[in-house]
């Protein structure tokens, strides 16, 4: 008998830590750099499609993950809800908002920054967090169309994508607020290596901005890109990002979480239900 209670106080003792176990687990998660987060348990939102991310598919080309992406950091840009999130040296500085109007606020997000698909039903801040395991803040570049166009076409220079691509494609650039298209029948100029898997565009050629905002690209014109602190300080193929930044001291690395941010958007512009306009992508960039 007293076997047998020693047998069922084991199961209870094991059955309490897994239930303990297991509500950490759902409250926490360690990000790509090895910290604990703690995670909102009360986010909740709905989707009725799979929105992609996984098997490197924001690294092929357009997805309607992207897309959603792109557009919560275009939103939160456009919206002024980014003034809120700049570093106090911005604030004394007097650089307390965007510096441009909407029609030259271009979202880009590379596609090696997007990790997981998430599915079809409902999903919370523990989805968020397996699709960016990265800690990213949200990053102001200032520059030019003509920098924004070398940009594109250094981030898209690993394309088409296969097995010897894939750490190349990383750099693909998801984006709000523009129309590129990509042919992969021309071959890249390739300049001054950079990184171990980029190289500098000696010239341009493969990529054509169709439009930014509805509007002709304007060389000379200058453009907020809404981006993540990696691209910012230079990431991947992000050569451009960092030139620029370092010319425009406007230029800058919000508080705002991109995350959290996506979250804001979800939430205050989606009613918390991602729309059918997501269930594909939406043809923003094309690649031939």
């Amino acid at each position: 008998m007293k076997s047998i209670q020693k047998a069922l106080s084991t199961a209870l003792a094991l059955m309490i830590f897994c239930s303990l176990a297991a509500g950490a687990s759902a409250s926490t998660f360690t990000d790509a750099h090895g910290n604990t987060i703690e995670l909102d348990e009360s986010l909740e939102a709905y989707t009725g499609f799979a929105l992609y991310g996984a098997d490197d598919a924001a690294r092929k080309g357009e997805t309607n993950l992207g897309d959603l992406w792109t557009d919560a950091l275009y939103w939160f840009a456009a919206s002024g809800a980014v003034n809120e999130y700049f570093e106090e040296d911005d604030v004394t500085a007097g650089n307390t908002e965007i510096a441009v109007d909407a029609d030259h606020i271009v979202a880009l997000w590379n596609g090696g920054n997007l990790r997981a698909d998430v599915a079809e039903g409902k999903f919370g801040a523990e989805q968020l967090a397996e699709v960016l395991p990265y800690p990213n803040k949200v990053a102001v570049v200032y520059m030019t169309g003509a920098q924004l166009a070398e940009a594109l076409e250094a981030a898209s220079q690993g394309l088409p994508y296969t097995e010897e691509t894939a750490d190349a494609c990383a750099s693909f650039m998801q984006a709000a607020g523009i129309r590129y298209t990509v042919d992969t029948g021309k071959e890249y100029d390739k300049g001054e290596a950079y990184g171990d898997n980029w190289f500098k565009a000696a010239s341009l050629g493969r990529v054509t901005v169709e439009e930014v905002n509805g509007q002709p690209l304007d060389e000379a014109a200058l453009y907020a890109v809404i981006t993540s602190n990696a691209n910012f300080n230079g990431m991947d193929s992000s050569y451009v990002f960092q030139s620029a930044a370092e010319e425009n001291g406007k230029s800058t690395i919000t508080t705002a979480v991109v995350r959290d941010v996506i979250w804001l958007y979800i939430g205050e512009e989606l009613n918390n239900v991602i729309g059918d306009g997501y269930s594909a992508p939406q043809g923003r960039i094309t690649v031939k």
